[in-house]
Parts: C-alpha cells; structure tokens; sequence
C-alpha cells in the first residue's frame, strides 16, 4: 500500500490554510480551498490516491456529503468506476436507507440510494471518502451504510485525521482507515 513519505505530506500540509478560532474560540479550522485551488497540490494528492487505490480493484467510491465529494467524483473516473453520494437525510430523490448518528447536541442521519452498488459481483468493494475525519460519527454511520447497502467498505479514507479527537478508533472496528495527513 502506498503511503506518502514527511517531505510529501509537508508539502500538502502546507497548502492547508489554518483559521484560528473558526466556527468558534478555540478551534483551529483546517480550510482545504487553499490545496484545491493550488492546482499542482491537488493533482498530487490525486496521483497519490489514483496509485494508492489501483491495486484495490473497487467497484465503487462513497463520498460523504459534500467535500468527500471533491475527492470521490474524480479519483472515481481516474479509476474508471462508479461514484456513489452519501447525503444529508433527504437529499437523494429515489428510495434510500439512512443511519443516524450522534451529534454534540442531537442526531443527524445520512442516507444512500437503496440500489448505489449494484455490480456483476454479489457484494461490491467499495472506497469511502472524506475530507476530514474528526470524532467519527459522520464515517461511522457511513460506513455501515455501505455495508447495510450490501457492499464491502474495503477502507475509509481521508484527508485529514485529527488524530487528538480518536474519531477513527470505533471505525477500525468496521474497516480500514487511511489518512493521508494526520495532525496531533
């Protein structure tokens, strides 16, 4: 499995513009806009990830709603394969299954089209991505969601892992997880 080497990752961290005290005092928000419109920085994460996931032989990517969007849609046509939304409760207009998940303050619950891996095969692999994994709720219930939908979450994959708040921890439980950039 390929992974990026420091200097790799500097490079890419790098391109990651950090807004102090966004949405609120006290948290550093880490604004990706400034790597995707620095057009040699994302054609370099996506070289990395097209050679990362070649080897997989997917059948599908599952982009969490929406900036797992920017990643999916075209590593998926670098692949040559299909692309899958995973959106907010009500979004996707045909018949769909849901999962909920726990938020500080309430639940939210994401969706995917009852029908979204259907393949020669009779369980799809399948790719899921995000930017950015946190506390893991969001990936979590993602990730069963492949898997209720009757496809093989083969991994879960993100730009960033804020490794301080252990999201990815339940989420090893259900699958791999890579992180190209990981901050402490």
């Amino acid at each position: 499995m390929q992974e990026l080497n420091s200097a790799d990752r500097e490079y890419l961290l790098n391109t990651i513009r950090n807004i102090p005290d966004f949405p609120k005092p006290g948290i550093e928000f880490k604004d990706i806009t400034t790597l995707l419109n620095n057009k040699k920085a994302f054609k370099f994460l996506l070289d990395h990830l097209e050679a990362r996931y070649k080897p997989y032989n997917l059948d599908f990517i599952a982009g969490i709603d929406s900036r797992g969007f920017i990643f999916g849609a075209p590593l998926a046509d670098r692949l040559g394969i299909g692309f899958v939304p995973i959106r907010k409760q009500g979004k996707l207009p045909y018949t769909t299954i849901g999962e909920k998940y726990a938020l500080e303050y309430g639940f939210d619950e994401i969706e995917v089209h009852i029908d979204a891996f259907k393949c020669q095969k009779a369980s799809a692999d399948v790719l899921l991505i995000d930017d950015l994994i946190a506390t893991g709720g969001t990936a979590k219930a993602a990730a069963n969601l492949v898997n209720q939908a009757g496809a093989n979450c083969v991994e879960a994959c993100f730009l960033i892992n804020l490794t301080f708040l252990e999201g990815d921890k339940e989420l090893k439980e259900k699958t791999t997880v890579y992180s190209v950039l990981e901050i402490n």
